[in-house]
């Protein structure tokens, strides 16, 4: 429509994300790889030579992905806008088994921001590229008028490889998978909406943000059999579970008592009236895996930092195609749809 404008909903990842991105921009930037609709590019790499050491390992695919982060405020309790940019990027490579190597880093600063507050910002940034194990190799600053930004906005891109065997996407989910979620949900929304809104619970609440990519590879290591992964951020585990469902035309069923939570997040969401399947998180990942093989990944993310809290929260269906459904705590089963509009604003 002509008089159409975009809306803050527009940047929630959940339903009015996704009809802009089929509208208008996968219309005019349409080509095989974006068709894939992951977290991540894979293609070819075309010069495998280029890999300095383990070429035996790689299969000559490379993951490629970029994302840009505009949260306010820039520091919570557990984390700040930078660890959340490099942990961000290198959890969207590590959700299509990529092995991340190298990241870009673009920051568009607001005038007025404190130099200490962006020597924090970028030593964040740092810790979590050494935990992580990878590399900002490029970068680029540019500054704006005050008032035209929340003090900083980043940018970063990422490049990994993909190792022989590895065939994770968003489309591959089958029928008869285990899901399995690796930790609780809600804690990074909720510790963001606290700072920013000066709320004071009883409990204190901590950002879950952290890289992901060495517990994905542990998880590698056991089964060759994990067949979609996506980390739930914007627009929670409901939004991430069906754009699985949708990429792969399967069903899939949660049940509600075994989805982990902590319980001040959980009373939390009741008093603000939050749903806490939308509630955005950036330490968390949920797994599509083989059944025969679910138990045994799920024993070895327990033995990890980040998957200490695992749980096996559901399963993979035929029918109906496209959909969630939640077996709910009182025995009744209701649809789990994406999200719709916005819930938690600029938590990313």
């Amino acid at each position: 429509m002509p008089k159409a404008r975009i809306i803050l909903g527009h940047g929630s990842g959940g339903k009015l994300s996704h009809d802009l991105i089929e509208s208008l921009f996968l219309p005019l930037f349409i080509n095989p790889i974006l068709e894939a609709r992951d977290d991540s590019a894979v293609f070819p790499l075309a010069d495998s030579d280029k890999i300095p050491e383990g070429r035996q390992l790689f299969k000559g695919e490379i993951a490629f992905t970029t994302d840009s982060y505009v949260v306010k405020p820039i520091f919570w309790p557990g984390g700040d806008i930078g660890r959340l940019a490099v942990c961000g990027t290198v959890n969207d490579l590590a959700m299509v088994g990529a092995i991340p190597l190298y990241l870009s880093a673009a920051f568009v600063i607001e005038e007025g921001l404190p130099i200490s507050s962006l020597r924090r910002i970028v030593t964040s940034m740092k810790r979590a590229a050494k935990e992580a194990r990878v590399e900002i190799v490029a970068g680029d600053t540019k500054v704006v008028e005050k008032g035209s930004a929340d003090g900083v906005f980043i940018n970063t891109t990422g490049v990994g490889v993909i190792c022989r065997g590895v065939e994770i996407s968003g489309g591959n989910a089958q029928a008869g998978d285990v899901i399995i979620l690796s930790g609780n949900i809600g804690d990074h929304g909720i510790a963001v909406l606290s700072e920013r809104e000066g709320l004071v619970f009883r409990n204190s609440f901590k950002s879950d943000v952290a890289p992901l990519n060495h517990l994905v590879r542990t998880m590698l290591r056991t089964s060759q059999k994990l067949h979609a992964m996506r980390d739930p951020t914007r627009g929670g585990l409901a939004t991430a579970l069906n754009e699985i469902a949708q990429q792969s035309k399967v069903a899939i069923r949660i049940i509600e008592d075994q989805i982990p939570i902590r319980e001040e997040v959980a009373a939390a969401c009741e008093i603000l009236g939050y749903d806490p399947l939308y509630v955005a998180n950036e330490g968390k990942l949920v797994a599509c895996v083989a059944s025969e093989d679910a138990e045994r990944v799920l024993q070895v993310m327990r033995k990890t930092h980040y998957g200490c809290d695992a749980a096996l929260i559901g399963e993979v269906l035929p029918e109906p195609k496209a959909r969630v459904v939640m077996k709910t705590r009182v025995g009744g089963t209701r649809i789990v749809d994406m999200l719709a509009g916005e819930m938690l604003p600029r938590i990313c």
